[in-house]
């Protein structure tokens, strides 16, 4: 009888990448639209210059000149220094119109004397249904563009002591899940948020208190009410949350759903979610209950009050809170910080991704306790693409690539790998994978003012271990806040330039 052999596993660490920036088509390095201000201002000029208008054309060619100076004039995060400029008049037009300040609480004139959301969540609405396994979820709805969000609280594994065919396992499993988004009726986005925090020592202290065998020796009892007490010093606590917005239409020009009617149908979706996520690492998920979204997002505005909750749900007596308390009482947002209650915090969006080849590893430490920050989160923002528009986008990449390398007199080394790396791009969707757009935040929240710097270098010296550039939210800190929970704010919706406007440039 013949013997076949038995396959070795896969246990090499493998590599990824090929991650791409949207570009678009230009003359001479120009965006698509410095290089239609080019050609209309050569056209121009021509025309005054014909009409005998030689000082107009002067002037005119002058400004046009000095915009695409300006527009050519990009800092190490990609960012033009029209961009710049417009940012900062942003910031300066908000801080007149006092957008930057908020106030709420009995004598405050939010309605009905409330600590509701700031800012893009402040109409947000929540209520509870029950999945197909009988599990409450919290539905949130924002009203502004009808988006409805689900929120999966999970427990990750981690990668310690696993072996690397398992991580490798891990990956692709992950891979197929995001990629099972873009077949989701209705889905729109999705985030993956980390959150390390000091652990109190309740939650640590009710796990064993109700696992703790009555009839156990004495001895072994003192023991383990010991070790809980000891344990939780300098200790913290890592949480892992998944949210999955989807749109109240299935199909442009639909009909659009009530909440009920959204529950309903995500109430037969959800189980498969959830199940499917068991295979990346992400350990048991379940969906998040009304009471425990509330509390997530008022911790996030006011970290001070852990602490509470915790000692209250070891005695418990958990605290009922309703959607419009869950924010902060008093919020000013800075150029580059944010103050919310008794806390500061920074954000840092990702502006260029990994442009080498990584191993799976590789945001470890960006996401791991960092002993200078008393509380950090780090958010992955996926927007799935559909399938129908995926393989136009992948073949307009690769010509607007192959036109940005043969609009140079010479092609550079970085021209070339961007042409090979939208064709294979075009081969992977074409063979069937899934295509996203994806965005990195990082929050990092300390008690005192003081305390910003050192936490501020150490996110930074992380950004550059994780071969990722981050940059900080100018501006824009309460937004990029709030983008960063586990809310489903889909932040390219809100934004008053229409996408096609801001690819193009």
């Amino acid at each position: 009888m013949a013997q076949t052999e038995a396959k070795a596993p896969d246990v090499r660490p493998r590599i990824y990448g090929n991650y791409r920036l949207p570009t678009s088509k230009g003359l001479a390095g120009l965006s698509t639209a410095g290089t239609v201000i080019l050609i209309l201002g050569v056209v121009v000029g021509v025309v005054l210059m014909m009409l005998g208008q030689w000082m107009l054309a002067l002037i005119f060619e002058l400004l046009i000149g000095l915009l695409i100076l300006l527009s050519m004039q990009k800092n190490k995060h990609g960012r033009t220094m029209i961009e710049r400029i417009m940012r900062r008049f942003g910031w300066m037009n908000a801080r007149y119109a006092g957008a930057n300040v908020y106030r709420a609480g009995p004598i405050s004139r939010v309605p009905s004397g409330s600590t509701q959301l700031p800012g893009i969540s402040a109409r947000s609405t929540i209520s509870e249904h029950t999945d197909g396994y009988g599990r409450p979820f919290a539905l949130l709805h924002i009203p502004v563009k009808n988006h409805y969000t689900v929120v999966l609280g999970s427990e990750p594994d981690g990668g310690g002591m696993v072996d690397q065919e398992q991580i490798n396992r891990w990956v692709d499993r992950w891979s197929h899940w995001l990629g099972m988004l873009t077949d989701e009726p209705g889905l729109i986005a999705a985030s993956a948020t980390i959150e390390t925090a000091p652990d109190s020592g309740f939650r640590l202290a009710r796990k064993v208190e109700n696992r703790m065998d009555p009839n156990a020796p004495a001895f072994a009892r003192d023991i383990m009410n010991e070790t809980v007490r000891a344990l939780p010093t300098g200790a913290t606590v890592t949480r892992a949350y998944i949210a999955v917005t989807f749109k109240a239409t299935l199909r442009p020009g639909g009909k659009i759903r009530k909440a009920d009617e959204v529950a309903n149908d995500l109430a037969a979706r959800l189980p498969n979610l959830t199940l499917s996520l068991g295979d990346t690492g992400a350990g048991v998920s379940t969906p998040l209950s009304a009471q425990e979204l509330c509390e997530v997002i008022r911790v996030a505005y006011d970290p001070a009050e852990a602490i509470l909750f915790d000692r209250a749900h070891a005695e418990g007596k958990a605290p009922m809170l309703d959607w419009n308390e869950v924010g902060p009482q008093a919020a000013d947002a800075y150029w580059d910080t944010y103050h919310h209650n008794n806390a500061w915090s920074k954000t840092w969006a990702m502006s260029v991704p990994p442009r080498s080849t990584i191993q799976a590893n590789v945001l470890q430490s960006l996401v791991a306790p960092t002993p200078e920050v008393v509380r950090k989160r780090v958010t992955m923002l996926y927007r799935p693409i559909d399938p129908a528009r995926a393989a136009q986008l992948v073949e307009n990449d690769v010509n607007t690539a192959t036109f940005n390398a043969s609009s140079r007199n010479r092609a550079t080394s970085r021209d070339s790998r961007e042409t090979r790396a939208a064709k294979a791009t075009a081969e992977e969707e074409a063979d069937g994978a899934g295509l996203l757009n994806f965005a990195m935040i990082v929050t990092a929240t300390v008690r005192h003012k003081d305390d910003l710097p050192e936490a501020e270098a150490a996110i930074e010296n992380l950004g550059a271990s994780a071969r990722i550039r981050l940059e900080e939210a100018y501006g824009a800190q309460d937004s990029t806040f709030a983008a960063g929970l586990p809310l489903g704010i889909v932040i390219p919706d809100h934004l008053a330039l229409p996408k096609t406007v801001r690819d193009a440039l």
